[in-house]
């Protein structure tokens, strides 16, 4: 039981990096991360929807010590996007 209460505290710790109301924006968020050595989890954030209709997304979350570098990367990706032929050149070399 200390292992789940732990589990809740690490979680409770995490901080927010991204927000979006598309659940796919958010994974490709998380990829993003996870590409560049960061570990991030998303998170839905449902509000019931008969009181707060459209109300709702995602969030993407990342350990305290990891935000600054999250929040980087992704604004050097809103920066520089991969576009398709960046896409192309990496496959070319494996």
């Amino acid at each position: 039981m200390a292992e789940a209460a732990k589990g809740r505290e690490d979680h409770e710790e995490l901080v927010k990096v991204f927000d979006t109301d598309e659940e796919s924006e958010a994974m490709v968020v998380r990829g993003l991360l996870e590409s560049a050595g960061i570990e991030a989890i998303t998170q839905n954030r449902e509000a019931p929807q008969d009181i707060l209709p459209g109300v709702g997304g995602v969030v993407v979350l990342v350990r305290p010590d990891q935000a600054e570098d999250a929040l980087e990367t992704i604004e050097e990706y809103r920066r520089h996007p991969t576009t398709d032929e960046d896409e192309e050149l990496s496959e070319e070399q494996v």
